[in-house]
């Protein structure tokens, strides 16, 4: 699962479900008039409540975080599991709400209290918000450009390097350059700096053997990262994504493919990114 796929809206879905599991804890209904200073249930108590408010909420949001850090999404009854955890939250949602008009479940207490003393309590009520907040963003998540915003930021490089240069240390750097070398540049002798790459060598007196240069014009590999998720299609032209290009994260762009890009992987899959606009290079 990879992380940096996240969104902000996901952020938020992780903190109303924490929310829940919080007010899970707490009272369920208050009564008024109750001097006895007994403790009241929680949701623990009440397998319904549990089950179609809190619990539901809580794997609501476990469905949809995971979805978003799968490279191939699984389904169910259909839906794939985020279409099915953004259902499941908008139920957690609709029968917290329900239990804030009937907290007690009709129970009242064998006659002890009337049924007005019966009210919403605080578990009742922080739990509504949490379904509320928990729904809310799940359905807004891809529909609104600042929730779709990565929630982990890409790292950036160091240091500014010229286009076409890996960033040192980076996945998939071949550890061959010295810092601050353009790509493909040649190295220069003891105490010389590197020459830029197709620049003339320096005459010696016995002059080494030099390595197959590749023509000026042909295609420098660069790193890049996505604005938003993208699919990465196979070479052989199949219609089926092969993975998805997850915003916060540095791909390596190893050749030009018509208008795309063919891309690595951090796991090596290579495919070709047809959508290339707004990319970031690094």
């Amino acid at each position: 699962m990879n992380i940096r796929s996240l969104t902000r809206g996901d952020g938020v879905v992780i903190g109303a479900a924490v929310l829940l599991f919080i007010a899970s804890f707490l009272d369920i209904y208050s009564i008024d008039g109750n001097s006895s200073n007994e403790s009241l249930p929680n949701a623990w108590e009440s397998a319904p409540l549990l089950m179609s408010v809190f619990l539901a909420g809580i794997i609501a949001a476990a469905l949809i975080v995971v979805a978003r850090g799968l490279p191939n999404v699984p389904k169910v009854a259909g839906l794939d599991l985020g279409q099915f955890g953004i259902a499941l939250a908008v139920f957690s949602a609709w029968s917290a709400l329900g239990n804030i008009f009937d907290p007690a479940g009709g129970w009242n207490n064998i006659g002890t209290f009337p049924d007005n003393a019966f009210g919403a309590g605080t578990g009742a009520i922080l739990g509504l918000i949490a379904a509320l907040v928990l729904a809310g963003a799940a359905v807004a998540t891809p529909l609104v450009p600042a929730l779709k915003g990565a929630l982990v930021g890409a790292p950036r490089p160091q240091a500014p390097q010229p286009y076409g240069a890996q960033p040192a240390g980076a996945y998939g750097y071949p550890g061959a350059q010295q810092p601050g070398q353009p790509y493909g540049a040649q190295p220069g002798q003891p105490g010389q700096p590197g020459q830029p790459y197709g620049a003339a060598q320096p005459q010696q007196a016995a002059p080494a053997p030099q390595a197959a240069q590749a023509p000026a014009g042909d295609f420098s590999p660069f790193w890049f990262a996505v604005p938003v998720p993208r699919p990465l299609y196979s070479e052989d032209g199949s219609p089926t994504p092969i993975a998805e290009l997850a915003p916060g994260t540095w791909y390596l762009a190893v050749e030009q493919r018509g208008p795309g890009l063919v891309a690595q992987t951090q796991d090596g899959r290579r495919g070709v990114l047809q959508d290339t606009t707004g990319i970031q290079r690094g």
